[in-house]
């Protein structure tokens, strides 16, 4: 049975059809604000090609412009850059689409590591395109422009420059995160810090390669988008370590509970806490380990949160302690000759679940006299539960 949430709902589990039909809602809403976005931007297309273009403008010789070879270009590159920056804008909500989409699949502790790393890929996108914009467009176009043969007027065609500073963006865009990339990698369990440490000369190598691929070909262009990702990586490196240590303490905290048992069931504190001496405990031995099996389960979760409880003073301990012992004795002889049938077993066993029953509806009173029946007729597991559950009344 699944359960019936709203679509924006990140946590919702839904069958398998929901989820194609959510995709393509999600998808549909991503197209939308992508529109929308185009909308408020288009009538600012040509304002905006001029602030992209200010760079090579500044750069140009005295009495050069840019030119437009072809007849629709004058219309379409703005056109173009207008659906670009309307993606580059609306990229915080369309990332948010989709990890609405996935978000169900993922543990708690996915999400809280999820949700950092993405909000971080985004900056980090953005972070790159400002650091291209601002530093390396000023540098390329001023080489580019000095090394202009002599005769030659540079007039660089609208469309081509558009193209050219579009893959100069998703190219620093995409460097700056590979610190994403590391951390990624660290916890997926693919490689460790020190295994990426030690690869440090053939990533410098890999990033001069990268950049002499995705810039001009010109040593600046290349080292300016090489030092950023080597400087990045060793960021990642930094940060991964971070996250692994803090994932394996974490992991040395102890971990999660198991999930809820049904209310009334008996509870296996002999799991937990092991008995005193003087008989109250059977560590061994089949006949135990057959009881063990029949009785160890656990209580109602809520029954057994510790700060509902008030802890036993020594006295209190110490009287409670010599009572049980006293009602034990009793018994002694008769365990020793006879073992308890399987229909006593079922029927200590009923009224274990009696007490928890009388123990949720507050009647401490009726649940202790059905336990210490318990105690008088249950195997040793059984008044070992039957204890414990006492020990629970009166920290009450």
């Amino acid at each position: 049975m699944t359960t019936s949430l709203e679509p924006d709902d990140p946590g919702a589990e839904q069958p398998f059809i929901s989820h194609l039909v959510e995709l393509r809602d999600r998808l549909i809403r991503m197209l939308i604000a992508v529109g929308l976005v185009f909308l408020v931007l288009f009538p600012f297309a040509d304002e905006i090609y001029t602030y992209v273009a200010a760079p090579l403008m500044a750069r140009l010789p005295e009495g050069n412009t840019m030119i437009a070879t072809q007849v629709a270009s004058p219309f379409l590159t703005p056109f173009k850059l207008a659906l670009v920056a309307a993606v580059f804008v609306a990229m915080p909500y369309l990332l948010y689409q989709l990890w609405a989409f996935v978000a169900p699949g993922l543990y708690q502790h996915e999400k809280r590591f999820a949700v950092p790393l993405l909000l971080s890929s985004i900056l980090l996108f953005y972070l790159g395109m400002l650091f291209a914009y601002f530093l390396v467009f000023p540098l390329i176009f001023g080489f580019l422009a000095g090394t202009t043969p002599e005769g030659v007027a540079m007039m660089t065609d609208i469309s081509a420059y558009l193209d050219f500073v579009l893959t100069l963006f998703f190219a620093f865009g995409l460097a700056f995160e590979i610190p994403i990339a590391t951390i990624l990698l660290v916890a997926v369990e693919l490689t460790t810090p020190e295994a990426l440490a030690s690869k440090r000369p053939y990533v410098i190598v890999g990033a001069f390669v990268v950049g002499m691929l995705l810039t001009p070909p010109d040593v600046f262009s290349q080292t300016l988008l090489a030092l950023p990702m080597w400087i990045l990586f060793e960021l990642g490196i930094l940060f991964s370590r971070f996250f692994l240590r803090r994932s394996q303490g974490g992991d040395e905290g102890g971990a999660d509970p198991p999930p809820p048992r049904p209310a009334g069931s008996p509870a296996s504190f002999a799991q937990t806490q092991p008995d005193d001496g003087g008989g109250r405990s059977s560590p061994g031995g089949a006949g135990a380990t057959s009881a063990r099996s029949r009785v160890g389960r656990e209580l109602d979760p809520g029954l057994d949160d510790q700060d509902r409880w008030r802890p036993l003073t020594d006295e209190e301990m110490e009287a409670e302690l010599d009572l049980m012992d006293a009602v034990e004795s009793q018994d002694s002889g008769r365990e020793e000759t006879q073992q308890p049938t399987g229909a006593a077993i079922n029927s200590v066993e009923q009224k274990i679940q009696r007490a928890n029953r009388l123990r949720e509806l507050e009647n401490d009173f009726a649940a202790r006299q059905v336990l210490y029946e318990v105690l008088e007729e249950g195997d040793a597991d059984q008044r070992r539960v039957a204890r414990n559950i006492l020990k629970q009344l009166d920290e009450v």
